[in-house]
């Protein structure tokens, strides 16, 4: 009987969509590789949907790229645009990747401890995990695949737009107001926000939307010297991440520092909702066993 393809099986065909270099939006990609091998799928199989309603061929295939990227069989240049790696034409030119290679690969398993979603998703895969075991478990997948595709969104915004948002996201958490300072001669400082509703306290912001240099100690020091006398609190916010020497700088300072690095930056953006937004919500019903008591 045939079935629709899982979302592992799915590698292969995406890679020899994407086998010559080219850059394509995630959504032409997964109409292409479902025109190129899957258009022959009996018509029931394609009716098949996921709980909201998506279609369930179309998510797999979605599915398939996420774990690709994350193994950097693929990549994403741009927002929302997929390119094949070298890694990747290499894996084609081989023919196979099994899932099992896949995930037993250095670079897959380097990002799953960066997303600390190891040991949840090894729980998920085992034969004694509960049903609700592997609802938590699929879950945590999905809250670290966004995240992660937040902290790339991130990465390719406007600095002076990251800036906003991470201010935004500071208003969320329940600080003050807030306001940009001018983008000539602000001295290092990119913002600043109210401790309290009140303004009786003032915190001064640093932003750095990198993509791939570390913040340093240099960094951290030249942050501190902008900060004028009326303040002794600071945060200093990255997409990408603190080497020793800032960590320690930041440490010993007179001043309080706080130090946000992009994992960090991005679980608070998805504990917030800022940059995302509630999808699905699904309903687990239990029995009511005070209502049989009442018999």
């Amino acid at each position: 009987m045939q079935e629709l393809p899982k979302y592992h099986e799915t590698f292969i065909p995406i890679l020899a969509v994407l086998a010559d270099g080219t850059t394509i939006h995630i959504n032409e990609l997964r109409k292409k590789v479902f025109d190129k091998f899957y258009s022959e799928t009996p018509e029931e199989l394609l009716q098949l949907k996921t709980k909201s309603g998506d279609p369930l061929i179309l998510n797999r295939i979605g599915w398939g790229k996420a774990y690709l990227k994350q193994g950097a069989f693929v990549h994403q240049p741009e927002r929302a645009m997929v390119q094949i790696t070298e890694k990747g034409k290499r894996a084609l030119q081989h023919g196979s990747l099994t899932l099992e290679e896949l995930t037993s690969d250095p670079e897959f398993i380097r990002h799953r401890k960066i997303t600390k979603a190891k040991k949840e998703i090894e729980a998920g895969m085992s034969p004694t995990a509960s049903p609700q075991d592997m609802i938590d478990a699929g879950a945590q997948e999905i809250e670290e695949s966004v995240k992660a595709e937040l902290l790339d969104k991130l990465k390719l915004t406007d600095p002076y737009y990251f800036e906003r948002v991470v201010l935004q996201l500071f208003h969320k958490m329940g600080y003050g107001e807030f306001f940009e300072t001018a983008k000539s001669g602000d001295g290092g400082i990119d913002g600043v926000i109210n401790q309290d509703q009140l303004g009786l306290e003032k915190i001064y912001v640093q932003a750095k939307r990198w993509s791939d240099n570390k913040v340093r100690e240099k960094d951290i020091r030249n942050f501190i010297g902008a900060m004028s006398g009326d303040t002794t609190k600071g945060i200093f916010v990255t997409t990408s991440e603190f080497d020793e020497g800032a960590i320690q700088k930041a440490r010993e300072a007179l001043h309080k520092i706080t130090l946000i690095d992009g994992q960090l930056l991005v679980d608070y953006m998805y504990k917030y909702g800022v940059g995302v937004q509630i999808k699905n919500i699904y309903e687990i019903k239990e029995i009511d066993e005070d209502f049989f008591e009442s018999e």
